[in-house]
């Protein structure tokens, strides 16, 4: 899928440049040179190092409230964000929409750049183009607060509504402490986006009819809200133990009782498609509230069976409760490994939103703000 990658804030700006790192690392194609990071800033970051210079922007250089940033204030980042986007919009406009699928807003959704200006900007990106409009935003953790809890709360509001689809991470189930902690959730998550949307220049010859397109992620994307992404990846010179040893101690796998005519292949494949659901999805939820749901197979193509590829399929099928399961495989000639990434769209049941709100309503109540928009929490994505 060919995704403009636009960061706005310090984190999503972060980000992006790892997503464009893990892209470049495993000769992937996403954003195909076509990125841009956003901040408000009175100084130019340059601490990037896969963003060139021409591709960051900074706007509110010239309003006397910002320093390093808008300090968490949202309000703040809406009033700049609107001021300055003509300067947004003439980089913008070097971006060859027409040729790209969509376009992927990453934003932090607990900073006032992020959580507000982030808002706007898929706003005006969803007035400017006929294209969908995505996002990737970062749940700030619990221990960083009221005040970015509802800065989160507000710009789910805002945002989910706005976006054809929200793609969440969970900074509480993710980040150990320190900044490497920050640095390897990261590269996590930009791996899980790289190994979802981007693909490699494949030999046509290797392209068959369960190979995965882009109408294939936009259908599962359409019915908007709230999106998770879980992922597993296994060495292909193990000879299949791990795989046989996992599927074995998985529900309803591996005993005696099992078809001693299933084949090897469909074995292994389930029980990675198992392990991508039951690891650390990046938003964890309740995997029956999803209304879609989209795995994608990745591998040397004689590994990618058509038996394994429709038991994987029919598995997920049962475990989410729906029908609307879409898969595909992404063929990857001469790799060693083979992975499986598994897509939640429209998930409904998602503790961690709903802790999140009720941090917000406290901290709101506490802090005493009666101009603050009241945040409910509800077991609905928005």
């Amino acid at each position: 899928m060919k995704l403009a990658l636009v960061g706005i804030g310090g984190a999503g700006s972060r980000l992006v440049d790892a997503i464009r790192g893990v892209e470049t690392a495993a000769d992937r194609q996403l954003c195909y040179g076509h990125l841009l990071t956003v901040d408000i800033s009175r100084t130019v970051d340059d601490d990037f190092d896969h963003i060139p210079p021409e591709d960051h922007v900074t706007i509110g250089d010239t309003h006397r409230e910002v320093d390093t940033g808008v300090d968490g204030d949202q309000d703040l980042a809406v009033e700049i964000i609107r001021t300055d986007f003509p300067e947004i919009h003439r980089t913008l406009d070097s971006i060859p929409m027409r040729k790209l699928d969509g376009v992927l807003v990453v934003a932090g959704l607990g900073g006032g750049t992020g959580s507000g200006a982030g808002a706007v900007l898929v706003e005006r990106l969803q007035d400017l183009y006929d294209k969908p409009v995505y996002v990737l935003g970062v749940l700030p953790a619990e221990a960083d607060g009221g005040h970015a809890a509802l800065n989160a709360a507000r710009s789910l509001r805002s945002i989910v509504p706005a976006a054809d689809s929200v793609m969440l991470f969970d900074n509480d189930r993710w980040v150990s402490s320190g900044d490497d902690g920050y640095e390897q959730a990261n590269h996590e998550l930009a791996s899980r986006i790289v190994t979802l949307f981007a693909r490699e220049d494949t030999d046509p010859e290797s392209i068959g009819a369960n190979t995965m397109d882009s109408s294939d992620l936009i259908r599962t994307l359409s019915p908007g809200g709230v999106a998770s992404i879980g992922y597993a990846e296994t060495e292909l010179d193990d000879g299949g133990g791990f795989l046989s040893w996992l599927f074995s101690i998985l529900p309803g796998g591996g005993g005696d009782d099992d078809d001693p005519n299933e084949p090897t292949d469909a074995v292994k494949i389930q029980g990675l498609v198992r392990q991508a659901l039951n690891s650390r999805l990046t938003l964890p939820c309740e995997v029956s509230s999803a209304e879609r749901a989209l795995v994608v197979l990745s591998g040397p193509p004689e590994e990618l069976s058509r038996r394994g590829f429709e038991s994987a399929r029919q598995w997920l099928e049962e475990e989410a409760e729906t029908v609307e399961v879409l898969a595909g495989d992404d063929p990857r000639t001469g790799a060693s490994t083979i992975s499986a990434v598994v897509l939640l769209s429209n998930v409904t049941e998602v503790p961690r939103i709903d802790s999140l709100q009720r941090q917000a309503v406290e901290y709101e109540g506490d802090d005493g703000s009666a101009d603050a928009d009241p945040v409910q929490a509800t077991d609905e994505s928005d």
